[in-house]
């Protein structure tokens, strides 16, 4: 298959290419001139290899559209060593600069829009040039930084530790690409990742689902005061939540850390917590008819739960708020 053929960079990637190497560092109208004069273009097909395995990469190149792979042969093997997409500089690892041949074949993902400098002129400029050597120090900055966690994913633990470290730091590889080369980067297998994204997925929509309910059962307690109810039982909250009793109690004792009846009194300690404080409130309720009001059907229980939980009994509260204030 032939390689792609450049052209001439237009003035519109052109002004692209110089806003973004502005805000890396200030560049010079020299340095703006000779990337006018330099600046090409390749429209690259996906699948198209952009640079052979073996032979030398003769430009820096920067994708404007698109994402590109570096691939290496191990024992017949084809190995994904990058991805890179788009506002991302790529070039040979190992044949940089075109001074030595590239170990690495550079293809494409996907059909890609790609502009670039020759490294002949790249070598000239880095003689006469600051700016482009300080760019350039960026860029090898970002690389290297990039190539320790391409390492630390294919090195941190199990197949599953892998593909949550990619998922997260590079998230849109993962919904982008293909799943074949995502494998490759992370040692796998295309099948082992695919179970493990799918695993992942029903995860978080389990996650989500849980969330919500969580939600439900927090507001009909907040808003709707159920805990009020004095015949309120594990068995008729999770009718009026249209749950089952078994995922109720479960939501509870696991995203709530509470049995039924710690989790409704708490709301309830918290309830007559409100209204002790709520000034002058006192004076026409009796402790007891606040607990009576907030659903506990006994005041020995109520005194046994309230000091458990406050760490001192109802009066003490009170009188501590009244020293206090």
């Amino acid at each position: 298959m032939p390689h792609p053929i450049p052209k001439k960079g237009s003035k519109a990637d052109l002004d692209y290419l110089l806003q973004l190497m502005n805000m890396i560092f200030p560049i010079s109208d020299v340095l703006k001139q000779e990337i006018t004069e330099h600046l090409v273009s390749f429209e690259v097909k996906k699948d198209e290899v952009l640079v052979e395995e073996n032979s030398y990469c003769h430009y820096m190149y920067f994708i404007l559209k698109g994402a590109l792979m570096g691939r290496t042969t191990y024992n017949g093997k084809k190995i994904v060593t990058y991805m890179s997409i788009e506002n991302e500089f790529v070039s040979s690892i190992s044949g940089l600069h075109g001074t030595n041949v590239s170990k690495e074949e550079i293809s494409a993902i996907e059909d890609c829009s790609i502009i670039a400098i020759h490294n002949d002129v790249l070598q000239r400029l880095f003689l006469t040039q600051f700016d482009i050597n300080y760019l350039f120090r960026v860029m090898v900055e970002k690389y290297y930084m990039d190539a320790q966690e391409r390492t630390h994913i294919v090195r941190v633990g199990s197949a599953k530790e892998r593909f949550l470290y990619f998922a997260q730091t590079k998230p849109e590889h993962m919904e982008r690409l293909p799943l074949e080369y995502v494998a490759s980067l992370l040692d796998m297998k295309p099948l082992t990742l695919i179970n493990i994204k799918k695993q992942h997925e029903l995860n978080i929509v389990k996650d989500k689902e849980t969330a919500e309910f969580c939600v439900a059962i927090e507001r009909c307690m907040a808003e709707c005061e159920l805990f009020k109810d004095k015949d309120i039982s594990l068995q008729s909250l999770s009718k009026y939540l249209n749950f089952s009793t078994h995922k109720l109690s479960s939501l509870l004792n696991n995203q709530f850390q509470q049995k039924f009846i710690d989790f409704v009194n708490t709301y309830r300690i918290n309830h007559i917590k409100a209204q002790i404080a709520m000034p002058g409130n006192l004076q026409y309720y009796t402790i007891a008819t606040l607990a009576n009001n907030a659903g506990f059907s006994s005041r020995s229980a109520f005194y046994k739960v309230f000091k458990k939980m406050v760490g001192m009994s109802p009066v003490e509260y009170a009188r501590s708020l009244a020293f206090n204030s």
